[in-house]
């Protein structure tokens, strides 16, 4: 039974012997005290007042020595109006901290092999261009929820669905036809997407001055678009290789593949992976499979021109296209024929869809065909809805080539960090291995907090220079808090101590208290981010909890201390504080360095 379970049952016991009536479970009403006052847990007398026919601070008094009599754990008390703030006793506190110090996973569940099965999908690229800023939030954003279920007893399978079909990636194949003269990732020295998403850069240019020549020739704009040769041109070679030309197949293949190549570099670097990826060529005709089923039992109707429809108005959406006239297929085909691959894949319980909020209305109309189509996951399948991201200059825009590069902001990251930790002097007990190591870490925690701190379904805009910052809410901070404390450990070791058991009955302060308090809210913490898909519950804590380690190694000694027997304590407390900052950075896919 956890502490606040304990006080609640003391407490009820007490309101019914003080004043003979049983207090229901919701008039319990505890939290935990605010830093500004004494005390760790605090009750709400207000819903006792009338009951007992006193005023609340009557209540808080009554109560406050009824459990210092009656529950061990209560060592004081005081009454701030109505409320009334209780201290625990140290013995409880320290004991609480051998607990942590015995448990070699804390505040981590291992899924069981019958645990149930959660997939998650995240990064979702298209082969027309490499990865950008938006696809690193969604990335990393994807994987911490990966981890977070994990820890929270799920078994989990991470998969990637590859948008690897449609006019968008033809635009690149015919630019490349058209412009490239033969240029390879070998002969340009360039990484494949790059090459690849620089053609498609290449043919939205040139369509728009063709379009601009028709408009100028008298033709209207909506006209000069459809019209222009290198869109007909495209819409030409899609259909080609829907009809599976052999020379346009084989330059798809090629060109894709150029694409992936480079996509696995920036997935290392990112240090995010999958254990299955789909990809969209394989699974749109299983797609048009499915709704040919629908059809025929029912669920959806073809219309007059030989569209197939769902009408979905009697579950409050609309009417959803899902073949159009000529037997082609949309993006819900898709996902519907990825759908039925991965139930065939995997006994999945749970899907999770790593996604945009722009396509929440698309989620809610796969969940409900999924439902209709008889998959057990489909109603109650997780759309992970997550917001924009932008620079301080504004939004990105792919077509004209001004997103924000995935690699290069990786390396500006990391030669930012370099930088920094040059300048304040972290790198100079290292060598230079070692130093090389720690800038990368500290690069792609700086990138990877500052995105995952913020509440995932609020856009957002990140800055690189406020993410490097050894001082604030950074993930280089939690880092560089972490290094410390293995330094202070390394001492340790040097002159031969070891650190033991902590005696229950030390004199500890309230900063001590409260640093405990804090490591025993971390499985409460790594819960809550579980049940609500939100990696930034974990990293708020992180920061908290090294925020208030680097205010207690300020003011409190430890390899100096004399008295053996709390130096002991703060070397258990400082060693615990550093394994769960280990274990939550690590849950947001960040490394911690041990030295810096």
């Amino acid at each position: 039974m956890n502490i606040e379970n304990i006080i609640s049952l003391a407490i009820s016991k007490a309101v019914e012997r003080l004043y003979g009536a049983a207090a229901a479970g919701n008039q319990v009403l505890l939290q935990p005290t605010k830093k500004e006052f004494e005390g760790d847990l605090t009750v709400v007398t207000f819903a006792f007042a009338k009951v007992s026919g006193n005023v609340p601070e009557q209540v808080g008094q009554a109560l406050g020595t009824a459990l210092l009599q009656d529950c061990p754990v209560v060592g004081a008390f005081n009454v701030v109006k109505g409320f009334l703030n209780l201290s625990l006793k140290q013995s409880y506190w320290v004991s609480l901290l051998n607990e942590i110090t015995s448990q070699e996973q804390y505040g981590i569940q291992q899924p069981a092999e019958n645990a149930p099965l959660m997939m998650v999908e995240y990064s979702s690229p298209n082969t027309n261009k490499p990865l950008h800023l938006g696809h690193i939030r969604n990335n990393l954003l994807g994987y911490s929820i990966a981890e977070i279920q994990k820890a929270n007893g799920w078994r989990v399978v991470k998969t990637n669905i590859v948008n690897d079909r449609g006019i968008h990636i033809c635009k690149s194949m015919l630019a490349w036809q058209l412009f490239g003269q033969g240029e390879t990732p070998a002969t340009s020295g360039q990484k494949g997407d790059h090459l690849v998403g620089k053609y498609y850069v290449i043919f939205d240019r040139e369509y728009k001055k063709q379009v601009a020549q028709l408009m100028a020739g008298g033709q209207s704009e909506e006209d000069a678009k459809k019209n222009a040769p290198l869109i007909q041109q495209a819409q030409q070679m899609l259909l080609a290789w829907e009809k599976g030309d052999t020379a346009i197949i084989n330059l798809w293949k090629t060109m894709n593949q150029w694409v992936y190549d480079g996509f696995d570099i920036t997935y290392r670097a990112l240090g995010v992976d999958f254990d299955k990826i789909y990809y969209e060529s394989d699974t749109y005709l299983t797609g048009k499979e499915e709704v040919e089923r629908g059809l025929t039992t029912g669920i959806f109707y073809r219309r007059a021109d030989g569209s197939v429809w769902a009408d979905l108005t009697g579950d409050g959406l609309d009417e959803k296209l899902l073949l159009r006239s000529d037997g082609t297929s949309v993006y819900m085909t898709q996902d519907i024929g990825t759908a039925k691959l991965r139930y065939n894949d995997f006994p999945i319980d749970k899907m999770v869809y790593v996604v945009g909020n722009e396509q929440n209305y698309h989620f809610q109309i796969l969940a409900v065909l999924l439902d209709k189509l008889g998959y057990a996951w489909g109603k109650n399948l997780v759309h992970f809805s997550y917001g924009m991201v932008e620079l301080p200059e504004g939004k990105m825009k792919s077509r004209e080539g001004t997103v924000v590069d995935a690699d290069d902001l990786l390396e500006e990251m990391i030669t930012t960090a370099r930088e920094a930790s040059q300048e304040l002097g972290k790198l100079d007990e290292c060598t230079p291995q070692e130093a090389e190591s720690i800038t990368r870490m500290v690069g792609l925690s700086a990138l990877k907090y500052f995105i995952l701190k913020v509440d995932p379904r609020k856009n957002m805009t990140f800055n690189p220079k406020e993410s490097i910052d050894f001082n604030g809410n950074t993930g280089p901070f939690i880092q560089y808090t972490h290094a410390r404390i293995k330094s202070i450990l390394r001492r340790v070791t040097a002159q031969n101590l070891t650190i033991t058991p902590v005696k229950t009955d030390i004199d500890i302060s309230i900063k001590e208290r409260y640093l405990i308090r804090l490591l025993t809210q971390y499985p409460a913490v790594v819960g809550e981010a579980g049940k609500n898909f939100s990696p930034a519950l974990i990293a708020n804590y992180a920061y908290e909890l090294a925020k208030e380690y680097n205010q207690f190694y300020h003011d409190y000694p430890i390899l100096r201390e004399e008295n053996s027997d709390l130096k002991n304590f703060r070397l258990a407390l400082s060693e615990n504080v550093s394994r769960v900052i280990r274990s939550a950075m690590g849950l947001l896919g960040i490394d911690v360095p041990d030295k810096m």
